[in-house]
């Protein structure tokens, strides 16, 4: 096959890639949608008391506590499990990281290269920093009570992350490809896309939707944001391959630990109040509140 049109079905990987996700978004959400339909027409079987911003400074103590150790405990295992990847990634991945890069310097394609270079820097270390410096004022200032929280778990993600990546990068000493040497094992860039950003958004998401449908769409635009940013740093071979897939593991992995400790502390999100009333079986029939089936009469 000619070279050029490879070029051009190689930089067809990137919308193709996008387009899939946002194809598996909207399956989930249609497949969800007389699913979360039936969750919400269900009574609650439990209430969760919401305690004011006046609760004490005994129990932001207790809660802030409980954050900051379910965090460094599952950082520890998520460590762990990035060390044992490690043993096969670092010291077994060139046979499958070579061929990629020598293939992707001869078949790149000026203008998506051009392309890449702006959006790879979604994932730099001062960007997603930013960002999470912007979303913490202004959750803290939307958030109805623990307006604590998300600065907290914000700030806490910044030094785990920083400090667990360059903990693993201590121990394997892995460096990248020729032209980014620096580039090591996991990608922080894609690690932070993941992480930094899904945070935010599960976090953004927990206060103003709280419903199903509004999390697989949010969910696909961090996966979109992860999969742009692998790609990118690929493609202008500023990553090993295995280097990209494992950072987006990895920040999956420490999102996830995030995830479950703000929940921990929170509980379970509310749905928006916006969010219509489920009709009741009287109004999808047609007939008024109060009337039987069987009979037909009022009750």
């Amino acid at each position: 096959m000619n070279s050029g049109v490879i070029k051009y079905l190689v930089a067809l990987i990137w919308p193709i890639g996008l387009a899939i996700i946002a194809a598996a978004a909207f399956l989930a959400s249609r497949r969800y949608a007389t699913a979360e339909v039936a969750v919400s027409a269900r009574p609650s079987g439990r209430s969760h008391k919401v305690r004011g911003n006046g609760a004490g400074f005994t129990d932001f103590v207790w809660e802030s506590a409980r954050l900051g150790a379910f965090a460094v405990a599952g950082t520890v295992v998520v460590f762990g499990l990035m060390w044992a990847l490690g043993q096969i990634v670092v010291y077994h991945g060139l046979a499958v990281d070579k061929p990629i890069f020598t293939w992707m310097i001869h078949h790149q394609v000026h203008v998506l290269a051009a392309l890449m270079n702006r959006l790879t820097k979604i994932g730099n270390t001062w960007t997603c920093w930013g960002a999470a410096f912007a979303a913490a004022v202004c959750l803290a200032a939307i958030w109805r009570t623990k307006k604590w929280l998300p600065p907290s778990v914000l700030a806490g993600l910044i030094v785990i992350d920083h400090f667990t990546t360059l903990a693993l990068r201590h121990v394997f000493h892995r460096l990248g490809p020729p032209t980014s040497p620096l580039g090591t094992y996991p990608s922080g860039g894609c690690d932070r896309a993941i992480v930094f950003y899904g945070l935010i958004v599960y976090l953004l998401w927990r206060v103003l939707s709280g419903q199903r449908r509004t999390a697989i769409w949010l969910g696909a635009g961090v996966a979109a944001l992860g999969f742009n940013e692998a790609f990118s740093r690929v493609y202008l071979s500023l990553h090993w391959t295995t280097d990209s897939i494992t950072g987006l593991l990895y920040g999956a992995l420490l999102l996830a630990v995030f995830i479950t400790a703000v929940h921990l502390v929170a509980g379970p999100p509310t749905r928006s109040a916006s969010q219509p009333a489920t009709p009741s079986a009287c109004n999808v029939a047609g007939l008024p509140e109060g009337v039987s089936f069987t009979s037909g009469r009022r009750q």
